[in-house]
């Protein structure tokens, strides 16, 4: 499989605007990303432009700081999928988390799978945040969840992804759930030894650069 199949080709920032999302579904068409990720009130737009093409819609849930109510991220998750995407990133309640409220944690991720059905959930942990023992805790929590992926990192906290935490992820994982790499995955040699340590998707803004660079010089993976 090509690199470009890994791609979730992202643009979150807060000064993204609707020319700005035309142009990274454009790009993810000629590049043929598997998907573009993008905030929720850009979801339709998104749908429209790629519309015909074999490009998914993945949106942001709670994003970035995950401190939302339960009930207004099942609200976003819910119109998310109603304007057109198929999968959902959300971003768990770290200070729950931090609070040792497990259950709570776990329950808000049941709830807002049940919600949007069979459309992929991905749930990012933001590992920059948590100690060792709590990745290990959440990462437990989402393979019990019943949700589809695991996710490092919003690329908004204090750090990215980073190769250890792949490992330790996939460790418990195994081959149960999938796992995105996001955050600082702005190279090749980044984004390969990602995927060798386990990661099936990669979240970045910088798809058109690594896709360059590796169909020159990697080809295939």
């Amino acid at each position: 499989m090509k690199i470009n199949k890994y791609i979730d080709h992202t643009i979150l920032k807060a000064t993204a605007t609707e020319i700005d999302i035309k142009k990274l579904c454009t790009e993810a068409k000629e590049n043929g990303f598997y998907s573009v990720c993008i905030n929720s009130s850009y979801v339709k737009l998104a749908s429209e432009e790629l519309k015909g093409s074999d490009v998914k819609v993945c949106s942001v849930i709670g994003f970035p700081l995950g401190a939302m109510s339960k009930e207004a991220k099942i609200f976003e998750a819910v119109q998310c999928i109603k304007d057109g995407a198929t999968e959902i990133d959300m971003v768990i309640n770290i200070g729950f988390l931090k609070s040792g409220k497990y259950i709570e944690v776990e329950e808000e991720i049941r709830d807002i799978k049940k919600s949007i059905g069979k459309n992929i959930l991905k749930v990012i942990i933001e590992n920059c945040y948590l100690t060792n023992d709590e990745k290990i805790a959440m990462t437990e929590i989402v393979l019990r969840s019943g949700a589809d992926f695991i996710k490092t990192s919003t690329g908004f906290g204090t750090g990215g992804a980073t190769l250890e935490d792949l490992k330790l992820m996939k460790e418990i994982v195994k081959d149960k759930i999938e796992i995105k790499a996001a955050g600082g995955v702005k190279n090749v040699a980044t984004a390969l030894e990602f995927i060798s340590a386990g990661a099936t998707r990669l979240g970045t803004s910088s798809g058109v650069q690594l896709v360059t660079v590796g169909e020159m010089k990697e080809g295939e993976y």
